[in-house]
């Protein structure tokens, strides 16, 4: 007797929650997915990227506008024997290639493409579609995190509800093993009703401490999605309840998730990025045309004649044109290159529109599963708790035996349990539903 008491007090210890020592920080849902959004590493670096696609997009439309930049130069170079010229009848000659060993050279430059054959708009349209798909990733995302979230979340509300399931059938069976060494100690009952009681009981502590210890998990992985640096319990302001859930159509429900769902969009827009990529590819058939100018300021300036070593300025404006004839199937290979990415992206675009059909229906379909399952666990609850009821009066009656309320909390324990994971089903899908249609 006194050992198993001793074992009861100790379970008991171990299993009293940690978080009970300590001030709990109380957290609604939509607190700790705001918090999760705010601190996510991951969202950071999706922004990040499409930072990076933004600025891509800006220089592919600066690739359009002139390019006016100064250059300057010094070079050294090796003596020569001027060249000089004297005219018959005169004593001065003149010097047409002096001796200048150093150069200097300024330019202002100046280079305009006017005409690429539409290539600088292609890839501006395709650094645009890319951009805009990168930020269909970091909403995509978001949505992935506000469900994981919700999981963590509703998996730590279970944990709870669950612990405190254990602890009333603990408490119960704390009684009735009470109840049960009053009546063994006036010779009324077997010592084997008491000890099967008792080995009854440990097995709930058990429970209870494996409960607290699937609280913890839930507390540490939830911290770990919301950013918290601290160690601190959380404790979640929500309840295990879930409204009726209401009519919706199937079809209805996959249009809108086809409409909302940003994976898709992102699709889309990479489809639009590579079919313009087709047209930046098909430019290299047509003619490049581009205005040159300049104004230079050197010594000696190679465009005075006779070269004099001194300083002088020129200026010069030019018209290019380039057509490429013949290029050995480069822009040929290019255009079915991109082609054949625009025919990948829009495969897999069907392909996910077969997949978002799919899971639409899935998580309608666990939805309304759930809600079945909430009814039937609050029947077996109502029928459990009645039956414990009806053989505890027996068994005060003296018609029943101890295995018989053994038999009847492990029931109505089972039940309430049963209870709480389809609760916590029911949320859980309705979030899954939620995240399918893009919500």
């Amino acid at each position: 007797m006194v050992k198993t008491t001793t074992l009861a007090i100790l379970l008991t210890l171990v299993s009293a929650p940690v978080w009970a020592q300590a001030t709990a920080e109380k957290l609604t849902l939509e607190e700790a997915i705001a918090r999760g959004l705010a601190n996510s590493l991951r969202l950071a670096e999706l922004d990040a990227r499409q930072q990076a696609a933004a600025a891509v997009e800006r220089g592919q439309a600066a690739s359009r506008q002139p390019i006016l930049s100064i250059q300057g130069g010094y070079t050294r170079t090796n003596h020569v024997e001027e060249f000089v010229i004297r005219q018959p009848g005169e004593v001065t000659t003149s010097v047409l290639y002096p001796d200048a060993p150093d150069n200097y050279r300024t330019r202002l430059d100046l280079q305009w493409p006017i005409y690429t054959g539409g290539r600088a708009d292609a890839l501006e349209r395709a650094a645009r579609a890319e951009r805009e798909a990168t930020g269909q990733d970091l909403a995509a995302a978001r949505a992935d995190l506000r469900l994981e979230i919700a999981r963590a979340f509703w998996a730590l509300v279970t944990a709870r509800e669950t612990e405190e399931v254990l602890a009333r059938a603990v408490g119960s069976m704390d009684a009735h093993v009470r109840d049960l060494r009053s009546m063994l100690d006036q010779g009324l009952i077997p010592p084997n009703d008491l000890l099967s009681t008792e080995a009854q009981r440990s097995r709930q502590q058990v429970l209870a401490i494996q409960a607290a210890n699937a609280r913890g998990i839930a507390e540490a992985d939830l911290r770990r999605l919301l950013g918290m640096e601290s160690s601190g319990p959380i404790e979640p302001a929500a309840v295990l309840d879930v409204s009726a859930a209401a009519d919706r159509d199937v079809a209805r429900l996959i249009a809108d998730a086809r409409a909302q769902r940003p994976e898709r969009r992102a699709l889309e827009d990479r489809l639009n990025g590579a079919r313009a990529q087709i047209d930046a590819a098909a430019s290299g058939r047509r003619p490049q045309i581009a205005v040159t100018g300049g104004y230079d300021y050197a010594r000696p300036n190679p465009h005075i004649f006779p070269r004099v070593d001194e300083w002088n300025d020129s200026w010069d404006a030019s018209v290019s044109a380039t057509w490429s004839l013949w290029d050995g199937g480069r822009v040929k290979a290019e255009r079915a290159e991109a082609t054949a990415t625009a025919r990948a992206a829009e495969a897999r675009v069907g392909d996910f529109d077969r997949q978002l059909t799919f899971e639409v229906q899935q998580r309608l379909l666990e939805v309304q599963s759930s809600r079945a399952e909430i009814v039937a666990a609050a029947d077996g609850v109502r029928s459990a708790a009645e039956a414990r009821r009806v053989v505890n009066e027996r068994f005060a009656a003296g018609v029943a035996t101890a295995t018989d309320v053994l038999d009847a909390e492990t029931a109505l324990l089972q039940a309430e349990l049963d209870r709480t994971r389809s609760l916590a089903s029911a949320r859980l899908a309705d979030a899954r539903l939620d995240r399918a249609i893009g919500k």
